[in-house]
């Protein structure tokens, strides 16, 4: 029997001593780790490296966080890969700025090597969940495939990026079903992430911008579902 293949994780920080905490703490959990020093490193280190996991500073020389995951999100091959922001910002607007980027996690600092580590299986946890459920969904000319995590309308493919497809996929599997933003908070993001509500907004206004606004119906003062008038 073949062994079961280390899940990798790239640490993406400015301050060493954090780098070295972290790349000890996940090595002894069983991880692979590669580490980065800033933002325009982590991307090139990412397109070879291709990690299930992208721990990721927000502030950080030459290239920010924010604008390192946006990146990040619009190569194919990380499509799948998680990414948790570290930050020793507090502020709302960050948070929102992260989760609207294609952010799984938001984590402040001071690190907590163990309740990072708790995070992280969480995270693991519930995509291998995701993974057993129904691969693909079809309504009229719109093709939701879990499997390559792509999008077909009327045959033409698009990537959305990982939180807009799963918003997506979610709805889509329970037609007509009408879920409230705490529903989709829990489903998409789990309930070990602190998120905000409106990030369930902002991501359904992205879904619609993309495959149009026939396919998901706001219930004024309920919240959404996937029509299939």
């Amino acid at each position: 029997m073949s062994e079961k293949r280390k899940q990798k994780v790239l640490v993406v920080d400015d301050e060493q001593d954090i780098v070295d905490i972290l790349t000890y703490n996940l090595e002894k959990e069983g991880y692979e780790v590669e580490t980065a020093i800033n933002g325009i490193l982590a991307v090139k280190r990412a397109v070879t490296f291709l990690p299930d996991l992208i721990l990721l500073d927000i502030m950080m020389p030459q290239q920010d966080g924010v604008e390192t995951c946006r990146q990040l999100r619009e190569i194919p091959d990380l499509q799948h890969t998680f990414i948790i922001f570290l930050t020793a910002r507090a502020e709302e607007y960050s948070e929102v700025a992260a989760f609207d980027v294609g952010a799984d996690d938001y984590i402040n600092k001071p690190i907590k090597p163990r309740a990072l580590l708790s995070r992280i299986s969480a995270l693991f946890r519930r995509e291998t969940k995701k993974e057993q459920e129904v691969s693909r969904v079809q309504v009229r000319d719109l093709v939701i495939d879990r499997t390559s995590y792509t999008v077909t309308q009327a045959g033409k493919t698009m990537v959305l990026p990982k939180k807009e497809f799963e918003l997506l996929y979610f709805l889509a599997k329970s037609p007509n079903t009408v879920f409230n933003r705490e529903d989709l908070l829990q489903n998409i993001w789990g309930s070990d992430v602190f998120v905000l509500a409106r990030t369930v907004d902002v991501h359904i206004r992205k879904v619609r911008e993309k495959i149009g606004d026939d396919y998901i119906t706001t219930v004024k003062g309920v919240g959404y579902k996937f029509d299939l008038k």
